[in-house]
């Protein structure tokens, strides 16, 4: 909570002033039962029409008053909740975007959603709910106490017999709510991962007809998150029912005391009218109080799931100058680079070099370690052993920003905007029109944008959903060439593409892009056999490297595949 806090240090200025005001609209509230009392058992005796309008006008002004005061103050703390819980997002989202591979693997994705919406919208709720409410009840709390005891001694004894049992049920309220919103939290994360999962895969849910499987699954977390939710809620709404059955005990108490002592002539009606309504107010402050506990119970949990975030450190270190070894000067270079991502290695002992300018192909079987190479060259994780160097230089040496401006990159399952064709091509950067128009002609995708009403402008849906797979892919090609990039990556960028288009791509990519150094995975064989080297992987580890010519001779691996594809 303390981190989360610190975002409100720029407003603490703004925050007193809107404690100022709101202690001047609590006091000037406080005052109205007083004024009642006076009028009841001072004005109305004496029959003056004149005197109780008077008295009756002070009670609209202290009302208007009261108001008025409050509404400001209620005003500058929603500015201040707003303003701190914008920061708070906003470094929020620029952690996640800064977390490696591994650390996005630990929290899961889901989860970031949820921490970046319900648990922001929490800490909003929580600090908007402490100025308003959290200034105003202590005040009319304390405040009370103090006229009661003037006005009545007896009955304040009476209402201070109830403030502590009413104490003792807030405090085991928050005790046991906090755990319990914790626990209801991750469940709601697990809920949002299986919703998006299958809304991410419901083509091949119906396609391998598993909808009842997943529906199972589905129930099977929503009924754990119901049950978490009924436990926090059970917990919480048993305390309105405690305070409304202490409240009203206090109540009859201080009628029927209240009633015997103006009998006695002890107090008048005015003074025990006056009570009664303190006593209404402040009880209804501490009610306001639990509530308060209530929000602080999901706030307090989720600022501890916003800081595991924010506080979670940089694994993706620099390497100094003075520690980085002087290698070879390929300009991209794998040194004996090992990787895992759990226990199991998932490369092992990778060892090659591409020259600048130079081309490669990689290929090998589903799961033998193809994207994992592009993960490390990028640096979204780090290698166990060995080193990964771009003209001779460690990038673990390198900044990331800088690293990752080198590239162009098509990823395996990449994803496409809701917006504009233009501005899923140049994505942020300034790139002129003409030179967005001059890539989709080199991503063979001019074709087809031509033929859309609005060209550039066209707006795709969400994913491209209003594209086909072809279509996505030229555009997601032409992204990656948009900023002439020094390495271009393409992972599995054409397997929705004709044998034709893809031919034209290449050669597209080999004409105008010469001084780029490209490495290209591929399915197909013919997408990589004319390129300059190709690595053949298996099971994670270096099956051959070499020409094509050189694989067919030495290299079983590359043969079964050249045989399995092209031969038939």
């Amino acid at each position: 909570m303390k981190k989360v806090m610190m975002y409100l240090k720029p407003y603490i200025v703004r925050m007193l002033w809107g404690f100022t005001i709101k202690v001047f609209g609590t006091f000037l509230d406080l005052g109205l039962p007083w004024v009642l009392a006076f009028i009841i058992d001072d004005v109305i005796p004496y029959k003056k029409v004149s005197l109780i309008l008077l008295w009756g006008l002070s009670m609209l002004a202290l009302s208007v008053g009261a108001r008025t005061f409050n509404i400001i103050a209620n005003r500058m703390a929603s500015r201040v909740a707003r303003n701190a819980t914008e920061e708070l997002r906003h470094d929020l989202f620029d952690k996640i975007l800064s977390l490696s591979g591994k650390q996005l693997d630990h929290f899961t994705i889901p989860s970031l959603e949820a921490r970046m919406t319900s648990d922001t919208y929490n800490i909003h709720n929580m600090i908007g709910m402490m100025q308003r409410i959290g200034v105003r009840a202590p005040i009319i709390i304390i405040g009370g106490i103090v006229i009661t005891s003037t006005l009545e001694p007896v009955l304040t004894l009476v209402l201070i017999g109830v403030l502590p049992f009413l104490a003792l049920v807030v405090y085991l309220v928050s005790k046991k709510g906090i755990p319990l919103y914790l626990g209801l939290q991750v469940s709601v994360d697990k809920l949002v991962r299986v919703v998006g999962e299958n809304i991410t895969g419901i083509r091949i849910i119906k396609a391998l007809s598993t909808t009842e499987y997943e529906k199972e699954r589905f129930s099977q977390i929503n009924r754990e998150v119901s049950e978490k939710e009924q436990n926090a809620g059970t917990t919480m709404a048993a305390t309105n029912p405690i305070m409304n059955l202490i409240f009203n005990l206090g109540l009859t108490l201080v009628v029927i005391v209240g009633a015997y002592r103006v009998n006695s002539g002890v107090s008048q009606p005015g003074k025990i009218v006056a009570f009664l309504s303190y006593f209404t107010i402040m009880l209804h402050a501490v009610m306001a109080i639990q509530r308060i506990f209530v929000v602080y119970s999901k706030a307090i949990a989720s600022a501890s799931r916003i800081g595991e975030v924010l506080e979670v450190p940089e694994d993706l270190t620099l390497v100094h100058k003075e520690e980085k070894e002087s290698f070879p000067k390929d300009h991209i270079a794998f040194h004996q680079v090992s990787f895992s991502y759990t226990q199991e290695p998932c490369i092992m002992n990778i060892d090659f070099g591409i020259k600048k300018g130079g081309s490669l192909g990689i290929i090998g079987s589903t799961g033998s370690g193809k994207t994992t190479l592009i993960n490390l060259l990028m640096r979204f994780y780090d290698v166990n052993s060995g080193s990964i160097t771009i003209d001779g230089e460690d990038i673990r040496g390198m900044d990331k920003q800088e690293l990752r401006r080198k590239f162009g990159v098509v990823f395996q399952n990449d994803v496409l905007f809701a917006d504009k064709v233009y501005e899923n091509i140049s994505l942020g950067r300034e790139l002129s029109r003409d030179r967005v128009l001059e890539t989709v002609e080199h991503a063979q995708a001019d074709g087809f944008i031509e033929e859309l009403e609005e060209q550039l402008d066209f707006r795709l849906a969400i994913k491209g959903s209003n594209l086909s797979g072809g279509q996505k892919q030229r555009l997601l090609v032409a992204r990656a060439l948009a900023g002439k990039p020094e390495i271009l990556i393409l992972d599995d960028s054409s397997s929705a593409l004709d044998y034709k288009t893809d031919s034209l791509l290449r050669k597209a990519i080999r004409e105008n892009y010469q001084g780029t150094t490209t490495i290209v995975i591929a399915q197909r064989i013919s997408s990589v056999m004319k390129l300059d080297h190709i690595l053949v992987l298996e099971d994670g580890s270096m099956a051959g490297y070499g020409t094509h010519e050189e694989l067919m001779e030495h290299c079983e691996v590359y043969k079964e595949i050249y045989q399995s594809q092209l031969m038939s």
